[in-house]
């Protein structure tokens, strides 16, 4: 297992390492397999104890694993007892990441059936196959943020008896809720940010109209060539749920015009703000995190229908959307205008499989231990507690003090918080 590539950062033994897995783990004899990327950490002064794994599961869906740049943070707390497995999940950062071009030819049937194999059941599926490599002989414990603690409620679900302890921060699944049933829940946690913002800036509403009408009026190119709209301006509230947020799209507007045009450094960090180019799985599979046996059919496009506040006409006031996704991103952004056919199957494919077992979850044993958060725009705490009270062993502590990325901003104190949540039993 040794890698020619390993160094040590920080008092950090850091080791890359790639695992070949089936495309299909139900149909494991197929010759297709995708390489995946993962990142082993000890301290290196206990490199050669032999402690348990805790394996780490990012938020998404789309995004590679953190990369460590030091002994900080959540990390900090888990390395003293733990070795961690930072796992890019598949289709992102180093594991066969999903690009167009990648999937250029391939006709868009065939795109549709190979991305309907990079949801959460296939994450887990891999994180096993992975398992039964590093630590054979004994269950890992699991630390899943956001999407990533959906995936540990499917491991949860499948692999029960290869846990021995879940970790899960912003991240107990709606199980049971439909995609229409959660984006109504949502567009109200977004109105709610909206009118937090405008209220703690309130002159932010006439730069925000302004920059509305100006796109409307014109057409204003990104560095890259992509028209920025309306609606891409729209979803820059897309981190309106993280703590320091308010701040960080308030300076943005703040300096979005040079007197009557555009400041183009403005129109640099407005691209750099858009995750859909770099990351097209966070758009392409994002609704069908909610989907088990219907199509989500753009649950998010229909049901905004319902909120008349959050959509923009010339005369009206400027609001921003939230972690939504629509169909004219397909036709607006780049690397996601090849995609356009693949995403409209996906949105319409009825037979995905099941993401969770609820009898199963009722009955767990494996301790989990969760941080939820009382205002998250992400994840609807109402049915994060629909969901908890039929998940057996499990603790929650619930709290108002962080935003969705409190692991990001605090991660020592809220993992150390909830190993002594699993732990005092």
């Amino acid at each position: 297992m040794s890698s020619p590539l390993r160094y040590v950062l920080d008092g950090i033994h850091c080791e890359p390492h790639f695992f070949t897995v089936p495309l299909d783990h139900q149909q494991p004899d197929d010759e297709e397999t995708l390489t995946l990327f993962g990142r082993t950490l000890c301290r290196q002064d206990r490199l050669h104890d032999e402690l348990p794994w805790l394996l780490f599961l990012q938020g998404g869906p789309g995004f590679g694993a953190p990369r460590p740049t030091a002994d900080s943070g959540w990390l900090k707390r888990a390395l003293q007892e733990f070795r961690v497995l930072l796992l890019d999940q598949r289709g992102t950062g180093h594991s066969a990441p999903i690009s167009a071009d990648v999937l250029a030819q391939l006709t868009a049937l065939q795109q549709t059936d190979y991305l309907s194999h990079f949801r959460a059941d296939s994450i887990v599926r891999d994180a096993e196959y992975v398992r039964a490599i590093l630590s054979p002989a004994r269950p890992w414990s699991l630390l899943g943020q956001s999407f990533g603690g959906f995936c540990c409620l499917t491991y949860l679900s499948l692999f029960p008896d290869s846990l021995h302890e879940v970790y899960l921060t912003g991240g107990v699944a709606p199980i049971g809720r439909s995609a229409d049933e959660i984006y109504r829940a949502t567009y109200q946690r977004v109105a709610d940010k909206n009118r937090a913002f405008f209220a703690r800036f309130p002159h932010a509403q006439a730069i925000a109209n302004r920059l509305a009408n100006h796109l409307h009026r014109h057409e204003v190119r990104l560095p890259n060539g992509q028209r920025l709209t309306v609606e891409q301006l729209q979803q820059q509230g897309l981190d309106l749920g993280a703590s320091g947020a308010f701040e960080e799209l308030y300076y943005l507007l703040e300096g979005a015009f040079i007197g009557e045009r555009l400041n183009p450094a403005f129109l640099y960090q407005v691209q750099a703000m858009q995750p859909f180019n770099t990351n097209p799985v966070f758009a392409i599979l994002h609704e069908s995190i909610y989907a088990e046996g219907v199509a989500s059919n753009w649950a998010a496009e229909r049901v905004r229908a319902e909120y008349p506040a959050l959509a923009w006409a010339p005369g009206r006031d400027f609001a921003f959307t939230g972690e939504m996704i629509f169909p004219w991103m397909f036709e607006q952004f780049r690397e996601l205008i090849p995609l356009k056919e693949a995403a409209h199957l996906l949105a319409k494919k009825v037979d995905w499989g099941p993401l969770y077992d609820p009898a199963q979850l009722a009955r767990n044993t494996v301790p989990v231990a969760c941080a939820v958060y009382a205002e998250d725009m992400y994840v609807e705490f109402d049915y994060s507690r629909e969901t908890l009270k039929g998940l057996g062993n499990s603790r929650a502590w619930i709290t108002n003090e962080y935003e969705h990325n409190g692991l990001r901003v605090d991660g020592e104190q809220i993992l150390d918080r909830l190993i002594r949540l699993n732990r005092d039993r």
